[in-house]
C-alpha cells in the first residue's frame, strides 16, 4: 500500500544552513500509538551519536523518496507498516563530523507490532517522559515540537 502524506506542515527552525551535496537525507518518524505515547529506541554504540535514544528512521536511498525511505526503515528496523504520515518539520543541523537533514514525519496510522529486527533496544515513552532521555543533538528541536503538541 502506498504511503499517504498528508499536506499540514508545522515547521521548527533550521539549526544550519546545508547545501544540498553535504548533508545526509535521513527519514524521521514520530511513531505514535493509541495511548499517545512515543517510540523510541537506542542507537548502537558503535553508531554516530551511540547509546542515545532516537526517534526510529534512517538514511534515504539515491533515487527513494523521503516517504519511501521513511516506509522502508520503520518496517526495516522495527516491522512497522506505516499507512499514512504527516510533515513535522525538516531539521538540519552540522555536527562536527557530518551534517545531516532531518526530515520528521508524524505516524498516528501504521500497522504490526514493534519487533527489534536489529538488536536495539525500543521502548514507548509518554510525551512528558521524553526529557528524561538523551537523545542526538539534533533531536532537540524535534523533542520540543512532541511536546509542544501534546500540552
Amino acid at each position: 500500500m502506498p504511503l499517504r502524506l498528508r499536506q499540514k506542515i508545522q515547521a521548527v527552525p533550521r539549526q544550519a544552513k546545508l547545501s544540498e551535496v553535504d548533508a545526509v537525507d535521513v527519514a524521521v518518524g514520530v511513531v505514535v500509538n493509541a495511548n499517545q505515547h512515543v517510540l523510541i529506541s537506542k542507537r548502537a554504540a558503535y553508531q554516530h551519536q551511540g547509546n542515545r535514544w532516537e526517534l526510529p528512521g534512517g538514511k534515504k536511498e539515491p533515487n527513494e523518496t523521503i516517504a519511501a525511505a521513511l516506509t522502508r526503515e520503520l518496517f526495516e528496523e522495527l516491522g512497522l507498516e506505516v499507512q499514512s504520515a504527516e510533515p513535522l518539520c525538516t531539521i538540519e543541523f552540522e555536527y562536527p563530523e557530518k551534517c545531516v537533514r532531518l526530515q520528521v514525519f508524524w505516524v498516528f496510522e501504521f500497522s504490526g507490532q514493534v519487533t527489534s529486527k536489529e538488536g536495539q533496544e525500543w521502548r514507548w515513552v509518554a510525551v512528558h517522559e521524553l526529557g528524561e532521555y538523551t537523545f542526538p543533538d539534533a533531536n532537540a528541536p524535534i523533542v520540543d515540537a512532541i511536546q509542544a503538541r501534546f500540552q
